[in-house]
């Protein structure tokens, strides 16, 4: 089997509350990867959220939106993981990313979870083999580990969502690259993005 991305899983919230806020920056690039790909996705209790299939840069690729919230996003990754015997190496989460500023965008493979409850979730499912790789949105820090809750579960500012439309944008540029297997070229263009 190959050792190529097979999985995008989009991470976020459930419900209209959340939709437009920033921890749902991971959902909002795999919804706009479906339509932009004419790939419907459709709800599925086995697997605990939205999926869809297609071919993305000549490659077969599933696609998965979690429907728990985000501290059980592991639920959903573990179900379809297994039914597919998909391994960790195999995995593209999407999620938002306070280290980085919106407008920036960066992959990354294995590593921990950063206080991101969407991927300490998926690693304790995962179990020991935690080397999945990540697409880290930017949504930026508001400064102070207090305001941290109430910045990702808030909505960004317009200048900010504009940045963060622009880079999920390039990203879906550059993901075909990725998952036809050059993800090194796919990694320079989008790390040198300036949203």
């Amino acid at each position: 089997m190959s050792d190529s991305i097979q999985l995008i899983v989009g991470l976020g919230n459930p419900g209209a509350e959340y939709q437009h806020t920033r921890h749902n920056a991971g959902a909002w690039l795999v919804e706009k990867l479906a339509r932009q790909e004419g790939i419907q996705l459709l709800p599925e209790r086995k697997f605990h959220g939205l999926y869809g299939k297609g071919r993305i840069g000549g490659q077969d690729c599933w696609l998965l939106i979690p429907t728990t919230f985000m501290n059980l996003s592991g639920n959903a990754v573990q179900a379809l993981a297994n039914f597919y015997k998909l391994a960790p190496a195999q995995i593209l989460v999407v999620h938002d990313e306070l280290d980085l500023p919106a407008g920036q965008a960066k992959f990354k493979f294995g590593g921990g979870h950063g206080g991101q409850n969407g991927l300490r979730d998926i690693i304790s499912k995962l179990g020991n083999n935690q080397n999945f790789h990540r697409l880290r949105i930017g949504i930026g820090h508001p400064g102070d580990k207090s305001k941290v809750t109430g910045h990702v579960l808030g909505k960004p500012s317009q200048a900010e969502l504009k940045a963060m439309q622009d880079v999920i944008d390039e990203a879906l540029c550059v993901l075909p690259q990725a998952l036809g297997g050059d993800l090194a070229k796919a990694m320079n263009r989008l790390h040198s993005f300036k949203g």
